[in-house]
């Protein structure tokens, strides 16, 4: 009887463990893309060092995240609504990931740019970034109440960022058609807008995972 206990006990713990990981791993990659944003907005280009260790360090979590659950997998043999936990973290902490490359991405890019951009071209960026972050808390919200309501809003969410991607780009190309020699700063911007629609589509990715992991089942658009 009291061996049985702990065992339930260790067991939750370590799906606990994961919980908190992943949680930890989800608001590091929202400060590092905020970061980015603000670095790339201000053109601070001192920022992309710090960025590029974060970076680093949103890596570390997704192999800690992925040794946990290969532990989970193995030790436990998780059943139901604990084997989908197991294969949800896994799938969100993939898209994560790749929300902290395309954010080291963009912060890079900005490295040539000069510091004299047109405030109406930098405007349209942080809009869309402003939009992408706030997608990115709100999918945070979702997992940590384990809410399909907010899953499916930040899901909706991007339809949004693709229409501010639009017009960042259509800004990106006002801006190289004024003078041909704009286009390396030109091809540097547009790359920065898709890399943050990229971010907006696994951001997608994650709350239709919540959303999976809550329902059981995968989001089908009404």
């Amino acid at each position: 009887m009291t061996d049985d206990t702990h065992i339930v006990k260790s067991y939750g713990e370590e799906l606990q463990f994961l919980n908190d990981s992943l949680i930890q791993m989800g608001s590091l990659t929202e400060s590092l893309l905020a970061d980015s944003m603000n670095a790339i907005i201000i053109l601070d280009k001192d920022a992309v060092a710090r960025i590029v260790e974060s970076d680093k360090k949103i890596n570390e979590y997704r192999a800690k995240i992925d040794s946990q659950i290969m532990t989970l997998l193995v030790k436990r043999a998780p059943m139901a609504i604990d084997l989908r936990f197991a294969i949800t973290s896994l799938r969100i902490s993939q898209d994560f990931e790749r929300i902290g490359d395309l954010a080291k991405g963009n912060a890079k890019k900005m490295l040539p740019l000069p510091q004299n951009l047109p405030q109406d071209l930098l405007s349209s960026l942080k809009r869309l970034g402003n939009v992408v972050d706030a997608q990115l808390n709100k999918s945070l919200d979702a997992y940590i109440k384990k809410s399909k309501d907010i899953a499916i809003e930040v899901i909706r969410l991007d339809t949004s960022v693709n229409e501010h991607t639009f017009l960042a780009i259509k800004e990106v190309l006002a801006y190289l058609s004024k003078d041909p020699k704009n286009l390396e700063y030109a091809t540097n911007l547009l790359f920065v807008a898709k890399n943050l629609e990229r971010a907006g589509d696994h951001i997608r990715r994650v709350a239709e995972n919540i959303y999976y992991f809550v329902e059981g089942d995968y989001y089908k658009k009404s």
